[in-house]
C-alpha cells in the first residue's frame, strides 16, 4: 500500500499544499480534510488510500500537531468544516487527552497526533505493509 505524498514540516513558511499531490478530488470530503488540516498548519500530512483494500474507509490521513492544544484545536475545526461542507457529522475520540484525537468522517479516517505519541504509534509503518520501500 501506497501512502500518497506528504507534506514537509519546514521552517518558515511551508509550501502550499498541492490536493493533486494526494490524489484529492476537488470538492470531495478528501480534499476538504487535507485542506482544513494544510490551513490549521498541520505537520507532516500523509494521506494513505486504503479504497479496494479495506472497509474502513477509501482514505486514512495522519498528520502531527505541535502541541496537544493545536491536536484539539485542529479537531474540531475539522470536524466543524465536514459539517459545514454539507458531509455527515463525524465522530471524535481522544479529545480529552488530545495525544492522537481519531476523527471518523465515514469516507475518510484521520489521526492527529503529539508528534512523541505518532512516532510511537508510527501508523503509516502499520498501514504501509505491502511497501517494498519504507513508508
Amino acid at each position: 500500500m501506497n501512502a500518497s505524498p506528504s507534506v514537509p514540516a519546514a521552517a518558515g513558511h511551508p509550501a502550499p499544499l498541492n490536493l493533486q499531490d494526494f490524489g484529492a478530488a476537488p470538492g470531495s470530503l478528501h480534499a476538504l480534510v487535507l485542506q482544513s488540516l494544510d490551513d490549521d498548519q498541520a505537520q507532516e500530512i500523509v494521506s494513505i488510500p486504503l479504497e479496494g483494500k479495506s472497509s474502513i474507509a477509501d482514505h486514512m490521513i495522519v498528520a502531527s500537531g505541535r502541541s496537544t492544544r493545536q491536536v484539539a484545536a485542529m479537531a474540531q475545526k475539522l470536524s466543524e468544516r465536514i459539517k459545514q461542507g454539507g458531509f455527515a457529522p463525524a465522530r471524535i475520540e481522544g479529545l480529552p487527552a488530545a495525544d492522537w484525537v481519531l476523527i471518523d468522517a465515514g469516507d475518510v479516517v484521520v489521526h492527529l497526533f503529539r508528534p512523541e505519541v505518532r512516532s510511537f504509534y508510527n501508523l503509516e509503518r502499520m498501514w504501509a505493509f505491502g511497501d517494498s520501500g519504507s513508508a
